[in-house]
């Protein structure tokens, strides 16, 4: 699967309602192409593809909104909405927040997000200029996962405002 091919499925899938198959999803992240961190920098909304895996669903119930890099050093892994629809940074979630790396997964060197508080690594790829594709891994994943699928797009509200930096709570 060439780079073009992998964003098509890459978005046939986005749209997918219900469960869609990990190994899927793993063609698309091998045919994308690796970001470095300083790439990344800004807010970003999230979503979730549906695998079956433990975590699905549970981000949303958090109010989870997407991730936030301000610098590779300050980076706000669990950005979420709280009952008035305010954003703000969940330290207690994520028991702190996060740090932007290039990390080797699967034999390639990607940005990848390092928490500060939890044995979890998020690694990203590009899908294109907007949206990313990010697959969860951590101490406690075994070697071939099951890994949480997930997504990044650009927010547009802020993709070109200056804005003060999202509170930590």
């Amino acid at each position: 699967m060439n780079q073009l091919e992998a964003r098509t499925r890459f978005r046939s899938l986005r749209e997918t309602e219900g469960p869609v198959e990990a190994a899927e999803l793993d063609d698309v992240w091998a045919a994308l192409a690796t970001v470095r961190p300083e790439e990344i920098l800004g807010e970003w909304k999230g979503g979730e593809f549906d695998t079956g895996h433990p975590l699905n669903g549970m981000l949303a119930k958090a109010g989870w909104y997407g991730k936030t890099f301000h610098t590779p050093q300050d980076a706000k892994p669990l950005i979420c909405r709280d009952a008035e629809g305010r954003l703000y940074s969940n330290l207690e979630l994520g028991m702190g927040e996060a740090s932007l790396w290039t990390v080797e997964f699967r034999g390639e060197s990607t940005a990848t997000m390092v928490y500060d508080g939890r044995p979890v690594l998020d690694h990203f790829k590009r899908v294109d200029d907007t949206t990313l594709m990010g697959i969860m891994n951590g101490k406690e994943v075994p070697l071939n996962g099951p890994f949480y699928y997930f997504f990044l797009e650009r927010d547009p509200a802020t993709a070109h405002a200056t804005q003060e930096p999202i509170d930590s709570a």
